[in-house]
C-alpha cells in the first residue's frame, strides 16, 4: 500500500526529457537562505562530513554539532524509537522532539508520537544540513523550541553518476548504498538504496547479564527517488519518494520493533523576480512495539504489552513569496497547514503469555499558521524580525480500554476537542565593524503542541508505569542570545553563543507514586515501581554558552566544539519535588574535535573525538548516568580512479556509555567498538 507512493517523482520524467531543448539550469533546492539568517546561531554540515563518517548515520553526525542530543545516548542500531525525539541546547526532552526536523522543507517527526525513525534519512542522500540552534524559525512551522535542522537532498552536482558503497562490520553486520543520478535535458534524477543489518550487541551489561539476554539484531532498508525539471524560465518542479522499513530488537525476547514509512511530497519552486515556494507533502506510517517483563534473577522473560498497530498520518502544504524588494533588504510571507491523525492498537494485562486487555487510544491535531519576515542588511549592520501566528486544534481524542475474554468495557473516555492561538517570533541584529568581525544579539518566541502520544497514550517500562494526559498545554519558549564570530583568514573561523532560554508549560513524565498499589490512569504497579503522569511543569530554564572552531592548514581540517548547559525545572503542585532539578537526560557538557587529512588522489583519514557530560536517568535525579568519551577514525585510500577501500572505527577505546538505567537498576550500554571494512564506488 505504501509504495505507490514512490512512483510520483518518476512522472516527473518526461517533462525533464521534454526541456532537453531549453537552456535551462535547475538546482533541486528550494529558496535560498534568508537575508537575514546571519544574525542567529546557525551551523552548517556539509557534503564530506555527511558521508564520511564511521557510522555512515545521520544521528552520530549531528552529534558534531554540540548541544544536539536524541532523549537516549544510543542510536537507531540499538534505541527504541520512541526514545529519539531530537533536542538542543539542554532543554531536555522525552519521546518528542523539541527540535524541528525539516527535509526539503518537509517536517519529518512522526505523526503520532513526535520521535525521528532516523535509518530513513541516509546521510550520503544529502547535499548539507544546516542547524539553526534557537527557537522562534517561523518558516517552517510551529515547534522550533531548542533548534531547526534543515536537511537538503543532494543536488545535480552531488548525485550526478553512479556511486556504490558496501562495508562489512563487526558482529556480522553489513552497510550497503547504491544511488544513480541523471541529468535529463535541462532536469534531472536520482534513485538510491541503503541496507543495513546487524547480529547486534547485548545492550545489558555484562555482569548483570542473564540467561535471558542477547544480542539486539536490526535490519533496516530505505529507497529514494527524486526529480526536478524545469516548467518555465525561472519555475522548477520537484517531486521526492521515499520508503523505509526498520526492524529491531531490544536484547531479549518479545522486544521486537518493526517501523514501515512512506513519504511523497511535490514541490514548486519560482526563482525569477518574484521568488516563491508552494509544498505539498503526505506521511504514513504504521509501527509495531512489543515490550518485555523481565525477572529480578533475569531467568525468565515474558511478554508485557504489544503495540500491534499504530498507524498514523501526516499530511500538509507550504507557501512562501518573496516580492523583489533589492539586493539589501528581503521580505518574506507565507502560510503552512499541517494535520496528523494516529491512533495506538495495544494488548497489555498479559496472564501466561496471553493479553487480557485490549487498549485503543488516538486523536487528530492541525495547526494552520501564517508568517511575515524582513531583513536589511545596512552594510556593517543587518537587522531582521518577524513572526507568526497559528491557529491550532486537538480533536477527536479518545482512550478505549476493554477485557478481550468478555469485551467488558474498562475504560471509555471521548476527550472534548481544544483549540487555541499560539504565536512564533525572532529578531535579531548582526554588526560587522571590521571584515574579520561580526557581533550578534537574538530573541524568540516558539511553541509546540502535544503529540497525540502525550496526550492519549499510558505506558509501562518494566514496573514503571506512566499515565497519559489529554489536558496538557502547548509547550511555549521565550530565549534571547548573544555571540561573535571571529574569521581572521577565510580557512580559520572562532565563533562564541551565550544563551538564556525559558520553557513554560514544558511537558515532563512526573513521578506521582511508587508502588505496590492502584493508580489512575494505569492501574496496578508492582512494589519497586514509580507511578508517574504526563503534566506540564512550570518551567525548564536552560542557560549556557557554545564554542565553536574551524581552521584549515593545508591538507588538514580541524574543528571543535563545546556547549556548557545549566538547566533547571521549575515546578510546583504535585510537580513540587521537580523544583531547581536538571531535566532528565541534559548533559551540562558536551563536545566534539576532530581532525580530517586529504590527500592526493582522493586519500583521506580522520579522527573524531566526541564526549558527554553526566546526566540524570530520571526527573526525580535517582539514577545518573556517567560522563563518556568516545573516539571514531576513518581511512580512504583509492584502488583505481573512482573506486576506494575504507575502514571506519566507531568508539575505538570501547568505552562504556551508558544508554540507560532502569528502575530495578539495570545499566543498558550503546554502542560498543565497532569495526568496518569495504569498498566505495564515485565521489
Amino acid at each position: 500500500m505504501l509504495r505507490p507512493l514512490l512512483i510520483a517523482p518518476l512522472l516527473l520524467l518526461p517533462t525533464a526529457a521534454f526541456a532537453q531543448q531549453q537552456e535551462i539550469v535547475v538546482t533541486g533546492r528550494g529558496l535560498s537562505e534568508g537575508l537575514g539568517e546571519q544574525v542567529y546561531d546557525v551551523i552548517t554540515l556539509d557534503r564530506d562530513q555527511l558521508t564520511g563518517s564511521a557510522s555512515n548515520r545521520l544521528e552520530d553526525i549531528l552529534k558534531d554539532v554540540p548541544g544536539f542530543q536524541n532523549f537516549r545516548r544510543s542510536d537507531a542500531r540499538s534505541a527504541n524509537p520512541t526514545s529519539q525525539g531530537a533536542a538542543l541546547r539542554a532543554l531536555g526532552g522525552n519521546a518528542s522532539s523539541r527540535a524541528l526536523l525539516v527535509l526539503d522543507g518537509v517536517p519529518q517527526s512522526d505523526p503520532f508520537g513526535g520521535w525521528v525513525f532516523w535509518p530513513a534519512y541516509d546521510p550520503r542522500r544529502l547535499g548539507s544540513v544546516r542547524v539553526v540552534r534557537g527557537g522562534g524559525t517561523g518558516s517552517y512551522g510551529p515547534g522550533a523550541l531548542s533548534g531547526t535542522i534543515e536537511l537538503t537532498s543532494a543536488g545535480p552536482s552531488e548525485a550526478e553518476g553512479a556511486t556504490g558503497e558496501a562495508f562489512y562490520g563487526s558482529r556480522n553486520s553489513v552497510d550497503a548504498f547504491a544511488g544513480i543520478g541523471s541529468r535529463l535535458g535541462s532536469g534531472f534524477a536520482t534513485a538510491s538504496v541503503a541496507y543495513a543489518r546487524g547480529d547486534g550487541f547485548t545492550p545489558v551489561i555484562a555482569d548483570q547479564r542473564g540467561p535471558v539476554d542477547k544480542p539486539a539484531p536490526y535490519q533496516q532498508a530505505s529507497i529514494a527517488v527524486r526529480g526536478v525539471a524545469p516548467l518555465t524560465e525561472g519555475i522548477e518542479l520537484q517531486a521526492s519518494g521515499l520508503w523505509f522499513s526498520d526492524e529491531r530488537e531490544r536484547g531479549t525476547d518479545y522486544s521486537g520493533i518493526s517501523t514501515t514509512g512512506a513519504d511523497a511530497s511535490l514541490r514548486l519552486v519560482g526563482n525569477g523576480g518574484w521568488r516563491w515556494s508552494l509544498l505539498g507533502y503526505v506521511q504514513i506510517r504504521e509501527f509495531y512495539n512489543s515490550f518485555a517483563s523481565v525477572n529480578a534473577a533475569r531467568t525468565t522473560v515474558t511478554r508485557a504489552s504489544e503495540q500491534y498497530n499504530v498507524p498514523a498520518t501526516g499530511t500538509g502544504a507550504r507557501f512562501e513569496i518573496r516580492p523583489p524588494v533589492g539586493d539589501q533588504a528581503e521580505l518574506r510571507f507565507g502560510a503552512d497547514w499541517r494535520r496528523t491523525e494516529g491512533e495506538t492498537k495495544e494488548h497489555y494485562n498479559y496472564a501466561a503469555g496471553i493479553p487480557t486487555r485490549r487498549r485503543l487510544a488516538g486523536g487528530e491535531t492541525t495547526t494552520i499558521g501564517a508568517f511575515a519576515e524582513g531583513s536589511l542588511d545596512a552594510g556593517t549592520v543587518t537587522v531582521s524580525g518577524g513572526g507568526r501566528i497559528d491557529r491550532w486544534w486537538i480533536t477527536d481524542g479518545f482512550l478505549n480500554e476493554t477485557v478481550i475474554a468478555t469485551r467488558a468495557t474498562l475504560t471509555d473516555a471521548h476527550y472534548s476537542d481544544r483549540e487555541g492561538w499560539e504565536p512564533t517570533a525572532r529578531a535579531g541584529i548582526a554588526w560587522q565593524p571590521v571584515s574579520a568581525i561580526t557581533v550578534r544579539s537574538a530573541a524568540y518566541l516558539g511553541w509546540r503542541l502535544p503529540t497525540l502520544n502525550e496526550l492519549y497514550r499510558p505506558f509501562r517500562v518494566g514496573i514503571d508505569a506512566t499515565a497519559a494526559n489529554a489536558a496538557l498545554d502547548p509547550e511555549r519558549l521565550e530565549g534571547i542570545e548573544a555571540g561573535f564570530e571571529y574569521r581572521p583568514l577565510s580557512t580559520a573561523s572562532l565563533a562564541a553563543t551565550v544563551f538564556a532560554n525559558r520553557l513554560n508549560d514544558a511537558i515532563a513524565n512526573v513521578t506521582l507514586g511508587q508502588g505496590p498499589g492502584v493508580f489512575p490512569g494505569v492501574g496496578f504497579v508492582a512494589a519497586g515501581g514509580k507511578y508517574s503522569q504526563r503534566l506540564n511543569l512550570d518551567a525548564i530554564e536552560a542557560v549556557g554558552i557554545e564554542l565553536d572552531g574551524r581552521l584549515r592548514v593545508g591538507a588538514f581540517l580541524l574543528s571543535a566544539g563545546y556547549v556548557h548547559a545549566h538547566s533547571e525545572m521549575r515546578a510546583d503542585g504535585v510537580a513540587l519535588a521537580l523544583d531547581g532539578r536538571p531535566p532528565a537526560q541534559s548533559p551540562r557538557d558536551s563536545a566534539s574535535a576532530s581532525v580530517a587529512w586529504t590527500g592526493t588522489g582522493g586519500a583521506h583519514a580522520s579522527l573524531t573525538a566526541r564526549y558527554v557530560g553526566a546526566q540524570y536517568e530520571d526527573d526525580l535525579g535517582t539514577a545518573k548516568l556517567p560522563d563518556a568519551l568516545t573516539f571514531d577514525a576513518t581511512a580512504s585510500l583509492p584502488i583505481t580512479r573512482g573506486l576506494s577501500v575504507e575502514a571506519r572505527a566507531e568508539n575505538i577505546g570501547n568505552e562504556r556509555v551508558v544508554a540507560g538505567i532502569s528502575g530495578a537498576g539495570i545499566v543498558e550500554r550503546a554502542t560498543p567498538r565497532t569495526l568496518w571494512v569495504g569498498l566505495r564506488l564515485g565521489r
